[in-house]
């Protein structure tokens, strides 16, 4: 599919985290993959050294496996929801969103594993700082080449609760590379979204001092 022609600002204003609107019934073709990682390598990394990777996993029965992990760390995240929604009512709509993941992770047609080589668990705060800095830019790259491309994406976490067991399915040394998430990646039905709803800039910014 040719990419979508949006501006640079509309890419970056309209790359939401995508879970109701991901097609599961549409392939992705592997060279659409790989269009986008292309552009992800590009990203800046610290100190020019490019520690990082990305999996992809299409296998079904891989993805199986990595959603039922995902369904056992997001135990109890219904309640969570519930509560959420009952002190904040704009919660409604990223919580059912969240719920339904869950449901169908199994069916979104790819999962993307980005990762790192090493492990944070023992760094102090500067270095954990700078390993999670070093992935997360080519991360944010692929989600913003996938939607410049009419697809959808979200940056999840609720495997790692079980990284060990995932990094067991997927053949990762455990030991020696850190996963930073799971990317479900898919066709979104429709490519016209909009800004979200933030809060006012000038409520979240801070000039010189706190």
């Amino acid at each position: 599919m040719p990419a979508l022609n949006l501006s640079f600002d509309e890419v970056l204003t309209t790359t939401r985290s995508v879970r109701k609107r991901l097609d599961l019934t549409r392939p992705v073709e592997p060279e659409v993959i790989r269009e986008c990682l292309e552009l992800a390598v590009q990203a800046p990394t610290p100190g020019d050294r490019q520690n990082w990777h990305f999996l992809v996993v299409t296998d079904p029965a891989q993805r199986q496996a990595l959603a039922e992990l995902y369904r056992k760390g997001a135990v109890g995240m219904d309640e969570h929801v519930e509560q959420r929604i009952a002190e904040d009512p704009h919660f409604v709509k990223s919580g059912e969103s969240a719920l339904y993941l869950i449901e169908h992770l199994h069916e979104v047609p790819v999962h993307v594993i980005p990762c790192i080589e090493g492990r944070s668990e023992n760094l102090s705060t500067p270095y954990q700082a700078s390993t999670w800095g070093a992935i997360l830019p080519a991360t944010w790259s692929f989600m913003l080449a996938a939607r410049s491309r009419g697809l959808g994406t979200v940056l999840t976490s609720v495997h790692l609760l079980y990284e060990r067991e995932a990094a067991d399915i997927l053949g990762i040394p455990y030991d020696e590379v850190m996963q930073v998430g799971l990317i479900p990646l898919a066709y979104t039905v429709g490519t016209s979204f909009k800004p979200a709803t933030r809060k006012p800039l000038e409520t979240v910014l801070h000039w010189e001092r706190w």
